[in-house]
This record gives C-alpha cells, structure tokens and sequence, in this order.
C-alpha cells in the first residue's frame, strides 16, 4: 500500500480546505500512467457535431439548431428528450469494453454517470429520466463498475450534473419543449449561462448562481454516486470553479476521501481550473498539456477524436502515434493521460477507435516498462517541437521529430523516448553528453525496449550516441533502456 493510501487511512478529513490540502494522491494513480474515459449518453444519437448537440439544437442560427429542424422537425414537436427511446444500447456489452480497455494498457477507467444533459446513466433515486428507466434500461454505470473490477482495472466515475443550471437556456427563447414543466427534471433550471469561447466561460461568480436547492440535489446525487459505486476516481468537468460551489465542493471532497479511506484503496477528485486549491485534488489540463515537469502527479484528459467526446458520424481521429508522442510526454512531465472515446448509440465502439486502442496497447506490450510506475528525471526531455501550455492545445502543435526525446526513470534506469525514427540512421540524445550529463554513475549499458541484440553506441561530447538498429520493436516511439 502506497504512502497515500496509508495516509488517507489514519486521515478524518474535514470540509475545511486546511484539512483537504493534507491529502495524498494514492500511488496507484501515479503508477497507472493511462486511463480511458467513456462519453456515452444520448447525444450520441443524433451524432451531429459534438456531444453539445443537446444544447445547440436550441441555439437559434447554429448549424445543429437548423440541421434539427431539417432532420427531426421543430423543437416543441421534436426535443431533445425524443431521443432517449432511440437510445437502446442494444449491443452494449461491459466486459467487452472492460477487456478492450485492458488490451489498451489502460489501467482505470471513468465512463460519464451524468453529462449536462440531465440523462443519468445509472440507478438513481433523485430522477425518473436515467438508463434504467428510460432508453437502454440498464443500470449503465453499474454493469461497468462489476466489469471493470473483474478484469482487474481501476473504476472511476464523471459527473457533470452542474452545468445542468443552465444547459438548456436556449430553449427558453422561443418554442420548445424546454418550456414544459414536465421536462424539467431533464431540461434543468434552465437558466441563463455563459457564452462558449468567451471570457464568461472563466468567471467564477456568474450571476444568475445556482441556488441552494440546486446546489443541496447535486451533492446529494453525486453522494449517492459514491455510496452506489464506490468510485476510486471521481471527476469533475469545469465549472465547478463557481464561488457558490465551493462550501459544497469541500463537504464532498471530505466524505468522499473518507469513504476512500474505509476503501483501504484510497479516493481521487480531477478538477480543472482554479475549482480546487493545490494539493486538495488532482488538477487536470483538458486538451492539452504542461509545458514542464509538475510537483505534483497531474491528468491530461483528451480523446481519440479531435473535435468530439462523444459518438458523431464522420469523426475526425488523431493517429496512434499522435496519442502515443503525446502520452509519452505527459509521463515525462509527472503526468497521467485520460483518453476518451465515443461508443454509437446501440453501445459498440467504432472500429476505427478500438484499432487505435488496440495499437496503443501494442506499443505498450512491448514499450510499459518505460511507461508503468516511472517518475521524471532531472529535466522532462529535449528538441525540437514546442508543446503549448494549457487547455484545448491538444490538435496545435506539428508532429514529433526524431531530436524530440523525453525521459522517465525507475529506480536507477533511466529511459529515453525517441520519439520518431531517425532518417540518417543514428539516434543522438544530447542530454546525455559526456560534458552535461549530471547522474551520479556513468553509463554502463545501453539497450532497446523489444530489440533482443546488443547496439553499438558511445557517449561523446555532444550527446549519447547510438547506431539505429536494422529492425524496428514496434511503428511508433523508440525508448533506450540506460543502465549505470
């Protein structure tokens, strides 16, 4: 059990962020290195866009509010809520995702309980509009938590239900079937909300705030999430920053970890933005990246599609080998890598996606040891490419060259990631040159992951030195076992 653990079992945490900030994150988490996340809800049934769709099919001028009217009718004949009986999940299987997401290398996974849309994916007590009464009628989140656990992964859950306050707000505007009443447990508040891709989005007071019976029905909901499930990840999307959240925010956290520590396996909340102070929870870069080694162990959350979290027809895919450079990175940075995909509406998973998984996984097979339960070195790695800081950076920057290698360490080997295939066949890793390189033993052997025979290399002035070798151990990076 790792320190963590250790701590959140002698710890009783109290709503205060003083008693929060003396959380630990459990070593597993730290160990893992990569996740899968799981968009999948109703949205994917209109597949149109992105998994806003529920949304912008009432934003009047969008693309989705016309392509609606053209495809379903208008929306006080046709809402939102008529898609839920098209959304069966009739070829929803948990253990095939569960086995899926092993094959991947993955070693946790966080399928979504409750987007903003409203729709529960699970047996909630709090709301006739969930799976197990409506659409698949199945207790979604539950199948996956067993399925999950039986093939030895870590489970995790989303919840998303705040940004229900204000979600459906268009559909205040003119006529639809938001206007009903009995939607409401749906539709939510409905009230006014921010402006995507404006400086609303950062506020942290928008006014009109949720109210306390709002707030009072999500942290219920999302303790009986945890008391259901028993959740070893819990995440948050974004706009939990709001002021108004926050004594809310440290009443769950400090049920949750207490919960986590009756576990024995400890307790983690992703957060983004400023919605918890350093150390209290485990901060995230959704889309993105750090452009240095952090302190602290923290989470990219991305997806496997370049513009959607959910299931859309004609989705555009990022390569294996963009999500492997970029993974390889973000571990060299103390970094941890949430990948999501979009299962169709009848709950299979795209083939394109489980390719790209199931090469991923391949890569992995033969390239983990340099991945698993490694920690940064003294610098994260060198070259070329320029890795933005921040979120929705993800799709911005041009690919990894053959000069760009990153680093990780295990015990006293240290690994170096190339990663692309030099053109004139010698791989060159500068950090290591004979005049700047700061371990505190010499290099005593050099070897390729997946590559059985010895190489030929020498520590120069200018770098380590090390003959590309006639055969490849996998298409993707290249990682150098360096021993003392």
């Amino acid at each position: 059990m790792s320190s963590g653990e250790n701590e959140a079992k002698r710890s009783t945490f109290e709503p205060t962020w003083e008693s929060l900030k003396a959380y630990s994150v459990p070593g597993w988490y730290a160990d893992a290195k990569l996740g899968i996340f799981v968009h999948w809800g109703v949205y994917a049934v209109p597949a149109y866009n992105n998994e806003w769709y529920s949304r912008n099919m009432y934003l009047q001028g969008s693309d989705e509010f016309q392509h609606h009217v053209e495809t379903y009718g208008p929306q006080a004949r046709f809402g939102y809520k008529d898609f839920i009986p098209m959304f069966k999940g009739e070829r929803f299987d948990a253990d095939a995702w569960a086995e899926l997401f092993r094959k991947t290398g993955a070693r946790y996974v966080v399928p979504v309980a409750e987007h903003h849309d409203g729709f529960a994916m699970y047996d909630s007590s709090f709301t006739r509009w969930n799976a197990v009464r409506m659409g698949p009628r199945r207790d979604v989140i539950g199948e996956l938590a067993e399925a999950i656990r039986r093939h030895g992964l870590v489970f995790g859950l989303s919840y998303h239900r705040l940004e229900n306050w204000w979600f459906f707000d268009q559909g205040k505007s003119f006529d639809s079937d938001v206007q009903d009443p009995d939607n409401a447990g749906l539709y939510g508040p409905a009230m006014p909300g921010p402006t995507p891709g404006t400086e609303e989005w950062k506020l942290r007071d928008w006014s009109p705030a949720p109210d306390a019976a709002f707030l009072d029905e999500w942290l219920v909901r999302g303790l009986e999430l945890v008391d259901k499930y028993e959740p070893q990840i819990f995440y948050f999307d974004w706009w939990i920053q709001q002021l108004v959240v926050e004594p809310y925010l440290k009443r769950f956290a400090a049920q949750y970890y207490n919960r986590g520590a009756e576990w024995e396996q400890g307790a983690i909340i992703i957060y983004k933005y400023e919605a918890f102070p350093e150390g209290a929870a485990v901060y995230e870069v959704e889309r993105g990246q750090l452009a240095e080694i952090h302190p602290r162990v923290w989470q990219a959350g991305t997806s496997i599609s370049k513009s959607s979290w959910g299931y859309v027809a004609n989705q555009e895919y990022k390569t294996a080998t963009e999500i492997i450079g970029d993974l390889v990175d973000v571990v060299s940075k103390n970094g941890v890598m949430l990948l999501n995909v979009g299962p169709r509406p009848d709950g299979t998973i795209p083939e394109q996606e489980e390719k790209i998984l199931l090469e991923i996984g391949r890569w992995l097979e033969v390239n983990g040891e340099a991945i698993y339960g490694t920690r940064p070195w003294q610098v994260y790695g060198e070259g070329p490419t320029e890795v933005g800081e921040g979120a929705f950076s993800d799709t911005e920057r041009s690919a990894y060259t053959s000069r760009d290698i990153r680093f990780t360490t295990k015990g006293d080997v240290l690994y170096a990631i190339c990663l692309a295939w030099p053109e004139n066949g010698e791989f060159i890793i500068r950090s290591l040159g004979s005049d700047e390189y700061t371990g505190e033993q010499t290099i005593g052997q050099v070897s390729m992951l997946g590559y059985p025979r010895a190489l030929s290399w020498s520590l120069e002035p200018d770098g380590l030195r090390i003959n590309a070798p006639t055969e490849r151990p996998c298409q993707h990076a290249y990682v150098f076992r360096i021993e003392p």
